[in-house]
């Protein structure tokens, strides 16, 4: 868990999970095959009481995660547009958004 690590030693980071299947957060996404899948985000991190940052760390490795990445990008600007509280966005690890 390196990105575990790493988050632990950030000073802008409040919190984080580890998004398992028991935290149940997922998103539904058209794969490449064209099929219905559900995609997990590796983490969720709290940067205050109204930023929080969906990470996924696996990087570029199938033809799946543009597609993932399309996905959580559309769920963020979704949420942020139905609500004002708290601002979600996502980050691919190694794009330095984070």
């Amino acid at each position: 868990m390196l990105f575990a690590r790493f988050l632990e030693d950030c000073d802008d980071v409040v919190s984080y999970v580890k998004n398992y299947f028991a935290v149940h957060f997922k998103l539904d996404y058209v794969n490449a095959d064209g099929d219905i899948s559900n995609y997990y985000p590796d983490f969720i991190v709290k940067l205050s009481p109204r930023r929080i940052v969906i990470v996924e760390t696996k990087g570029e490795e199938d033809l799946d995660v543009p597609l993932k990445m399309q996905r959580l990008r559309q769920w963020c600007e979704d949420i942020n547009r139905v609500q004002r509280y708290v601002e979600y966005d996502f980050c691919l690890r190694g794009s330095g958004r984070l």
